[in-house]
């Protein structure tokens, strides 16, 4: 579909006003935290594990010697791995930036843990640094909506890339993911009253 997806992000934007990030954070470093937890892991349940662990290790300097990381990190899946990478990256975070959450995207990916994809959600969140971020429901809507059938996410990432404008790549990214939730479901998608179903390839006769 090679064409301008400004119409499409006016009516998602209508629609969806408050479209915004849906993890809770207070700072870069808990954001960081938290979107590095939401790996294969809802952000409802991310946002009940952090409370906690940011009022035991506010800053890095307290998270790099947590030594209950696994139990705390339990229910959001893969909790071994993601405590050890939280550790280390704080750690990193004392060591290389003074305790700051670095600017630079290749700096953010040499954090452990860190990918492609978290570190477009922190240079559009807090850096004013617009990237096109691709999730499940980015990919799952994309298809549905007939905007590309690539499911390969740095692939789509580029050609959503050539038909956001930039100033709204990271909007994009919350106006998808806040419509793949309350409307266009993976299993049950409500159709009938999508704001947008007159760009929908699935729908629009």
């Amino acid at each position: 579909m090679a064409r301008s997806l400004t119409p499409l992000l006016r009516d998602l934007a209508e629609a969806y006003p408050n479209a915004r990030c849906a993890l809770t954070y207070k700072s870069p470093f808990e954001l960081l935290i938290a979107v590095m937890l939401s790996a294969q892991c809802t952000d409802e349940r991310v946002n009940k594990v952090t409370p906690p662990l940011f009022a035991k290790y506010p800053d890095p300097f307290a998270m790099q010697n947590a030594d209950d990381l696994e139990t705390m990190l339990f229910s959001t899946g893969h909790y071994k791995v993601k405590a050890r990478h939280v550790r280390d990256t704080s750690r990193m975070l004392v060591e290389r930036f003074h305790g700051k959450v670095p600017q630079a995207k290749e700096e953010l990916m040499a954090l452990p843990g860190v990918g492609q994809k978290t570190a477009h959600v922190l240079l559009g969140e807090l850096f004013g640094a617009p990237h096109i971020v691709v999730d499940t429901h980015v990919l799952r809507l994309c298809r549905r909506i007939g905007i590309s059938h690539e499911q390969n996410p740095e692939k789509l990432e580029r050609i959503l890339a050539a038909l956001v404008p930039r100033k709204e790549r990271t909007h994009f990214g919350h106006l998808m993911i806040t419509h793949g939730r309350a409307c266009c479901r993976a299993r049950s998608p409500a159709c009938a009253i999508c704001p947008i179903r007159q760009r929908c390839a699935s729908v629009a006769p």
